[in-house]
C-alpha cells in the first residue's frame, strides 16, 4: 500500500507576462504568494530577469518556464486575457504531464476559450477563490 504523499506541493504561477505591464504581471503573483506560501512552494517566472523579444533569451525563457511547469504539482493560472505562453503552459501541464490546473478569470463560462475550459481542471472567478480551492484540496500534510 502506498503511503500518503506528505511533501510540500509546488505551484507554478502561470499568467500573462509579455505585453503586460510589469506591475500587473507581478501584483497578482505577490498576492498569491501571500495566500499560499505558508503551505506550498511557489515558482514565479518573474524571478528571472529576461527581456521579452530578445533573440538570445527567447529559448531560455521558454525552457526555464517549461522546467518550472515540470517541477510543479499544480498550476495556478491568471486567465484574465489571452496569452500564448500561458496557453502553452496549461496545455503542456494538463495534457502532457497530467498536472492539476486551477485558473481564475473574470470571464463567464460562455466567454472562455474551449481550450482553456478543456485543459483547466477548475476555473474560478477570483484569485482568492482559486487559492482557497487549492488550500482546501491540497493544503493538508497529514501522515
Amino acid at each position: 500500500m502506498k503511503q500518503n504523499d506528505t511533501r510540500i506541493k509546488t505551484i507554478y504561477l502561470s499568467g500573462p507576462i509579455m505585453d503586460e505591464h510589469e506591475g500587473t504581471a507581478r501584483a497578482w503573483r505577490d498576492n498569491a504568494k501571500k495566500l499560499l506560501s505558508e503551505k506550498f512552494r511557489l515558482l514565479d517566472p518573474m524571478r528571472r530577469k529576461f527581456k521579452d523579444r530578445e533573440v538570445d533569451s527567447a529559448n531560455e525563457i521558454v525552457e526555464f518556464d517549461l522546467q518550472d511547469v515540470r517541477d510543479a504539482d499544480i498550476l495556478l493560472v491568471n486567465y484574465s486575457k489571452a496569452s500564448i505562453g500561458t496557453s502553452m503552459e496549461i496545455f503542456y501541464a494538463a495534457h502532457d504531464l497530467g498536472r492539476f490546473v486551477v485558473a481564475f478569470s473574470p470571464f463567464e463560462f460562455k466567454e472562455c476559450s474551449p481550450w482553456m475550459v478543456r485543459y483547466s481542471t477548475k476555473i474560478l472567478p477570483s484569485l482568492e477563490e482559486a487559492c482557497q480551492y487549492i488550500l482546501t484540496h491540497f493544503g493538508h500534510t497529514e501522515n
